[in-house]
């Protein structure tokens, strides 16, 4: 007995072992707790029904579709036009030229109204948006919280800086008081491009959903919802894009006011306007491709899948029309600058060179436009002994694509240096140096492209493509930097021949009016591209979309809404031009002959 007892004082705790068991089962039993309750806390998206969206007896996506996508364009133009206007506007206050701060006005002036128009399309795509989708927007809004009544009071902001800013123009356009008219202007676009940046944090979340857990309940800092993988890609590339669709807009003004003017003044004035507006919208187009390059490597990153729908599944075709669409604006731009070039007396030294040019970019766009898999009846396949065209095939993959896409760069690059020169008479002691390094940098580059492409592309693995094309843009980009710069240190002192401004084709101006009918469909076709790839997600692996609709719409089909939101954009962009030149338009009183008794 006594063993017995000696044992079990020996193997029972000490009453302080005791205590301390029990305060650390306390412990455990508060941080269970705590976390269970910080779980409650936290709301995830709601798994929606099909009985949870409305039923209006028509297409709710259909609705929203056509008012994002004229919503969108409008405020493409919109936030473009006060960037490249400030630029003009300083370039005439710096060299004193009045000239340039009338056409900054001028542009103005078309944006204003098309301001007041995206106003009215905004507020009823979010009405639309909370009557057709009231539980998704209910999560949109819980996720961004007050970043909504940022949004709001940036717009508030926007509007009162571009009013200021448009009718104070003539009261505040000379000296010091031009200074603060630009400093204006600066605001403005310094507000616009922020409400842009904050508008696209919306779009990522939807692809790219951050700051949130699996579930989508919030987790993180407004901060983390808005930096997501696609944010500043996203962001880029619909910087360069609204200019460069902003510059084709205001280039068809200038083209509609050229094809009407009556006086020689008139014509030469709105020549100088669409070769302004052209420069623009090349200038802003040539990196676009590859902001948009990093966009979708970004996509693949984050998600194979999406990848693989965008550019290896039902979607793989549009980008054979996005190619189509592509080379229009390049071959109209060039077109433009061709024709533009018999305005200038020294022209005739570079003209040989446009054939060649020429060639090169129709032979890339036959490239681009060239699909790897044909779309083919089985006795066709049984022909052909594939889906594969045996000699035609290995232009559809992508190293033959980049290719063609950077040489058509670069030889729409050469065009605008060769219309610059056109006009000059180089003076510099070192002019045959810098035109044969100019020469060898184009040589060395072209040669880069090619060699690549092809040695990367087909006769190594396939993990090098992908570096192969940053070869390749890095050498296109080294062609247009250095050729900015050398041109500009060649051109110091230079002698400039005349030029007469309205001396070009009227075919030139139809030429423009392509520019924005590309650019509008374009925006739209990959406008499509970039929310199918969510598949059947309102918010992509947070929240579902069970709705009636929730499918990738057919091809055809999306091609006949991007055709309506196209047609019905330039029918009101018309309009706009209409009202632009109604309010230039004064009546002239009716003189009364009859004489008095």
């Amino acid at each position: 007995m006594l063993l017995v007892v000696l044992l079990v004082g020996f193997i029972s705790p000490s009453p302080e072992a005791i205590a301390a068991d029990i305060a650390t089962h306390n412990s455990e039993v508060s941080e269970i707790a705590a976390e269970s309750s910080t779980e409650t806390t936290l709301i995830p998206a709601p798994q929606l029904k099909r009985s949870d969206y409305p039923n209006m007896g028509f297409s709710s996506r259909s609705v929203i579709w056509i008012l994002a996508q004229l919503h969108l364009f409008f405020a493409a133009f919109v936030l473009a036009v006060p960037i490249f206007v400030l630029v003009i506007e300083f370039i005439g206050f710096k060299y004193k030229d009045d000239r340039y701060d009338d056409m900054a006005h001028e542009f103005m002036k078309i944006s204003m109204t098309a301001y007041s128009i995206t106003a009215l399309f905004g507020g009823t795509l979010a009405f639309a948006l909370f009557l057709l989708y009231p539980q998704f927007m209910a999560y949109m809004m819980r996720v961004f919280n007050a970043q909504t009544l940022v949004y709001a009071g940036l717009f508030f902001a926007e509007s009162a800086l571009l009013y200021i800013y448009y009718y104070g123009w003539n009261a505040m356009r000379y000296g010091d008081a031009k200074w603060a008219h630009l400093t204006i202007g600066l605001l403005l676009n310094a507000v616009g491009t922020t409400l842009l940046v904050v508008a696209n944090s919306w779009s990522t979340f939807m692809m790219a959903p951050s700051g949130v857990n699996e579930v989508g309940a919030v987790t993180g800092s407004i901060w983390a919802i808005m930096k997501g993988p696609l944010w500043n890609p996203l962001n880029l590339h619909r910087v360069l894009a609204n200019v460069a669709f902003g510059g084709a807009v205001v280039g068809a003004y200038a083209a509609y006011k050229f094809l009407s003017a009556k006086t020689a003044v008139e014509k030469a004035h709105y020549d100088w306007m669409g070769y302004t507006s052209n420069f623009i919208a090349i200038l802003a187009f040539l990196p676009l491709p590859f902001a948009g390059y990093w966009l979708m490597a970004e996509i693949y990153a984050y998600s194979q899948q999406m990848g693989i729908t965008a550019m290896g599944g039902i979607l793989a075709w549009l980008f054979v029309v996005q190619a189509i669409l592509i080379g229009t604006i390049l071959l109209s731009a060039n077109y433009y600058l061709w024709s533009g070039m018999s305005r200038c007396e020294g022209s005739e030294r570079y003209t040989w060179m446009i054939k060649y040019i020429a060639l090169v970019l129709i032979l890339g766009f036959l490239i681009w436009v060239t699909p790897h898999t044909l779309i083919l009846t089985p006795s066709e396949v049984a022909t052909l002994g594939g889906s594969h065209h045996h000699t035609l095939g290995p232009l559809g993959l992508m190293p033959a694509k980049n290719i063609a896409v950077n040489l058509m760069l670069i030889f729409t690059f050469l065009s605008f240096q060769l219309y610059r020169r056109s006009d000059k008479i180089i003076t510099v002691s070192w002019a045959k140096a810098g035109n044969a390094l100019m020469v060898a940098i184009y040589v060395v580059a072209i040669v880069n492209i090619i060699f690549a492409g092809v040695y990367y592309g087909y006769f190594t693995n396939t993990v090098y493509k992908v570096g192969s094309s940053v070869m390749q843009v890095v050498s296109t980009l080294i062609v247009i930097v250095s050729g900015v710069v050398i041109d500009t240190l060649m051109f110091k002192n230079a002698k400039t021949l005349p030029s007469t401004w309205g001396k070009v084709t009227n075919f030139s101006q139809y030429a423009l009016f392509a520019l924005p009918v590309a650019f509008t469909w374009l925006m739209a076709l990959m406008g499509y591209v970039r929310s199918s790839v969510r598949t059947h997600w309102h918010v992509y692996t947070v929240m579902k979309d069970n709705s009636p609709e929730n499918y990738i719409p057919a091809i055809g089909y999306a091609g006949n809404m991007i055709t309506i939101a196209t047609v019905l954009f330039l029918l009101i962009i018309v309009f706009i031009f209409w009202i632009a030149s109604l309010s230039n338009t004064k009546q002239v009183p009716e003189v009364n002959n009859a004489s008095n008794c």
